[in-house]
């Protein structure tokens, strides 16, 4: 593993481990907080920034595999509305694949963990490099994500992630499209 993986894996794991044991007590379930459930928790979300890097190398099928089975699930990207249901949550993260090449990423902040029983929340910005659509040089950009994982038969699974270019302060009139 390289040294810039070593050093945001142990950044996310930390923060997902400290954030859920502060948290594990004010939950309506409680169950979250015990070293098996925190631990799942920490590799569900090692999990995705593994998809993270496949994604960013073309790649969609880690990400995919990471949503819940069921039609409720919803993703939101930086390049277009958000998408409903498997069919078009799988749709959506090929057309995203189908964006980057030649990518890594660079690291990952961990902001906040919230959780109880079988809800957790991961609000995290993301680092990335890769060529996108049909430049040749590498690009650097970088993310704000919040994933929505769910407790569902032994496994934390998405049931929703977004991510958006967000990370600095914009003026009001951004939001306009000016």
């Amino acid at each position: 593993m390289a040294t810039h993986d070593r050093k945001f894996t142990r950044r996310a794991m930390v923060g997902a481990t400290a954030s859920l044991m502060v948290t594990a007590g004010s939950g309506s379930h409680g169950a979250i907080g015990t070293p098996a459930d925190t631990a799942s928790l920490a590799a569900a979300v090692e999990q995705s920034h593994r998809a993270l890097r496949a994604i960013l190398n073309g790649d969609p099928t880690l990400y995919e595999a990471l949503f819940a089975d069921r039609e409720d699930i919803t993703l939101g990207n930086p390049f277009g509305p958000y998408a409903r249901g498997r069919a078009a949550v799988s749709k959506t993260l090929a057309g995203a694949a189908a964006k980057y090449r030649d990518g890594e990423v660079v690291g990952v902040d961990s902001v906040a963990t919230y959780a109880n029983g079988s809800i957790a929340c991961v609000v995290e910005v993301e680092h990335d490099r890769a060529k996108v659509g049909g430049g040749n040089d590498l690009a650097e950009f970088h993310v704000r994500v919040t994933s929505v994982y769910e407790h569902l038969k032994g496994q934390w699974r998405l049931v929703h992630r977004h991510a958006d270019p967000i990370t600095t302060p914009r003026p009001a009139e951004s939001v306009l499209g000016r």
